[in-house]
């Protein structure tokens, strides 16, 4: 195995999901283990392997299944967890997630996305329930007269787009984060819709929003666009963007098409368009890790790709988030948040006075120098890479993998690039045909625009 340079304690994910399997293969009496996770609609996602049988080690049976459970419901969300085949791992999962448990913030985030309490219950192998997938069929409609918007925390972004033409595009500098009154947020999306509707002759055809957050039905059910926005202002927030719509229709005198998605979403999307291919998994490495998937058809898969809480290091004293209290996960890796953990090691002193964007700037300038210590971050940063990629393989089919984010610029993002490829060749040679890259310029400049505007397709 190769390690990361400054942090070879690192356990990836992948190493020890093997290793686990490989020794359950010693036992004759081994276990077979289902898990189903119910979503939105019906929806189920469903994994089943065998584990190691009830009484041998059940601690490390319990750790390797509730990694498991966790990566899966941050991969395609849920809110009931479904196990046959192990009374004494369902029991332990039971108590993980509950009011209280050792997964208290899954369990409270999946219940206010789903506005229902999560559950967890023990089937049978008959009585479990099966496989049922979704596909969105959204994206690459860009018949007709289309504004794309882009929602990030610190601008709004409106393309007014033609026919697949960018025709203008416009950055409106805002403060969400600031501002606990809804009617502000509501102002900003109306007047910044309208602006592209007027560049468009006065009317439009379909609107396509790519807004961070997890999106269930277009509506934002947690984003931290909103997070300033009282609690008891939720039915609003959570029809900000439908709401907004609404009030155009009622100006424009009919219905207008439009459709919702999170941002990693719209990304990968926009990497797809370009790419002119399917099975694109985009990475932004930013303030966290935000990840979007297109799939096989071209579709997106309805799943919540918050890779952000998902674990990638089975190292139990690996530092720990401070949102969701869990070690190992994916935003202390793939984020300015990596970069700034790996910099004591690297021997760089940072300034505490300054924030995460200014430390991360100052790593990426000694880099840029030449500074030997700067570089071994983004030589870690690649080799984490290389190993998740292989485990996020478990979850996704992926054909190409596309990195954005400021961590990803200049000289470092060159160095993860180079490092990851070269581990992913070495390490998984099975996954070695993977492309991983960086955007082209015509989606820098206007991929994601005209991607957001080709969300909804016109009845």
């Amino acid at each position: 195995m190769k390690k990361p340079i400054l942090e070879p304690e690192f356990k990836p994910a992948i190493i020890e999901l093997r290793q686990f399997f490989k020794d359950v293969e010693k036992y004759p009496n081994k276990q077979h283990l289902i898990i189903s996770i119910e979503r939105a609609n019906g929806y189920i996602y469903r994994k089943e392997f065998d584990i190691l049988p009830d009484g041998v080690d059940d601690e490390r049976n319990t750790f390797i299944v509730e990694r498991l459970i966790k990566c899966i419901l941050w991969v395609v969300g849920g809110f009931k967890i479904y196990i046959a085949g192990s009374h004494v791992v369902y029991n332990n999962i039971k108590n993980y997630y509950s009011e209280g448990g050792l997964r208290d913030f899954d369990y409270h985030f999946m219940g206010t996305v789903f506005e229902r309490k999560m559950e967890v219950e023990e089937c049978t192998y008959e009585t479990i329930p099966q496989e049922k997938a979704s596909s969105l069929s959204v994206g690459g409609h860009l018949e007709g007269r289309r504004i794309g918007f882009d929602v990030g925390g610190s601008d709004i972004k409106v393309s007014a787009v033609k026919e697949g033409e960018v025709l203008s595009s416009e950055e409106i500098v805002w403060l969400p984060k600031l501002n606990e009154d809804i009617n502000y947020h509501y102002e900003y999306f109306y007047k910044a819709m309208k602006s592209a509707v007027d560049k468009l002759g006065g009317d439009i055809d379909a609107i396509g929003i790519s807004a961070a957050g997890v999106i269930v039905e277009n509506k934002p059910m947690v984003s931290s666009i909103f997070i300033k926005v009282p609690k008891d202002n939720f039915e609003l927030v959570k029809g900000a963007y439908i709401n907004t719509v609404k009030r155009l229709e009622k100006e424009l005198g009919h219905p207008i098409p439009f459709q919702v998605a999170n941002d990693g979403d719209v990304t990968a999307l926009a990497g797809a368009l370009d790419l002119k291919d399917n099975c694109v998994l985009g990475i932004a490495m930013g303030t966290s890790e935000a990840v979007g998937y297109v799939d096989k058809n071209g579709n997106l898969p309805g799943w919540f790709s918050e890779l952000a809480f998902m674990p990638v290091d089975f190292n139990k004293d690996a530092m720990v988030d401070e949102w969701s209290h869990d070690f190992g996960v994916g935003c202390k890796y793939f984020s300015q948040d990596a970069v700034i953990k790996l910099a004591p090691r690297a021997g760089i002193e940072l300034d505490e006075k300054l924030t995460l964007a200014e430390k991360l700037k100052v790593v990426q300038k000694l880099n840029e120098e030449g500074h030997e210590g700067a570089n071994k971050i983004f030589e870690s940063i690649g080799v984490y890479l290389a190993y998740t990629l292989a485990f996020y393989a478990e979850f996704y089919e992926i054909k190409h993998v596309l990195l954005l984010g400021r961590v990803t610029s200049g000289k470092g993002g060159e160095t993860i690039l180079k490092v990851a490829k070269e581990t992913l060749k070495e390490e998984f040679p099975e996954y070695s045909s993977i492309d991983i890259g960086m955007p082209s310029d015509f989606m820098r400049r206007l991929g994601q625009s005209i991607a957001a505007a080709s969300l909804p397709e016109l009845k």
